[in-house]
């Protein structure tokens, strides 16, 4: 199976997916194309903009998983940053419903948009809600219990040990917030598992 992992960040979502799935990961930021390269050696990393990536290249892949910046849709931004911290408001990126309507629309094979539970109500029904994840995908993907979330509060040490990642050799400016992107791998091969 070719399957297209857009918006790769350092590779939480792809950790537990089997060897045999041909990945193929699009990350614009070079240095975490880097590590996601130290960290899955036998992928094809490809840096350049994954939404124009999709666009061009959707029909070449058994299976798509898309993780748009979810930065602007989080209720912490919005609701914290903004309100408390003096963080200046932005207008959410649509990048993320943009490539579920796309995806939706013009796609046969098995795909999932991945993003975290918006500040405002989501514009397009979400297929699943587990952990702090909504996804949008082109089948169902059952309820699944998971390890509790401590993302938002765990500091760099905790969350690379649940990553079983050391970032500490790579330049990464803000790694907690890099570690916080990661989708639990657990999840990930859940989601991988139940659309293919």
């Amino acid at each position: 199976m070719k399957a297209l992992n857009l918006y790769g960040g350092i590779g939480g979502n792809r950790k537990l997916w089997p060897k045999e799935v041909k990945v193929t990961t699009v990350e614009l930021n070079r240095t975490l194309a880097a590590v996601y390269k130290d960290r899955y050696p036998q992928d094809t990393i490809v840096v350049a903009d994954a939404h124009q990536y999709l666009l061009e290249h959707h029909e070449e892949f058994d299976f798509i998983w898309t993780s748009p910046p979810c930065q602007t849709h989080s209720s912490f931004r919005q609701n914290i940053g903004v309100r408390y911290r003096g963080v200046k408001a932005v207008y959410p990126d649509m990048k993320l419903y943009q490539e579920i309507l796309f995806l939706r629309y013009n796609r046969k094979k098995p795909w999932v948009a991945e993003n975290v539970v918006p500040y405002y109500p989501p514009l397009l029904l979400a297929t699943a809600l587990l952990q702090r994840h909504l996804f949008w995908a082109s089948g169902p993907i059952p309820d699944k219990e998971f390890q509790k979330d401590v993302i938002r509060r765990a500091q760099i040490p905790q969350l690379q040990e649940l990553h079983g990642i050391d970032l500490s050799k790579y330049d990464i400016p803000d790694r907690r917030q890099v570690l916080r992107n990661c989708v639990l791998p657990e999840l990930g091969l859940h989601v991988l598992r139940s659309l293919t």
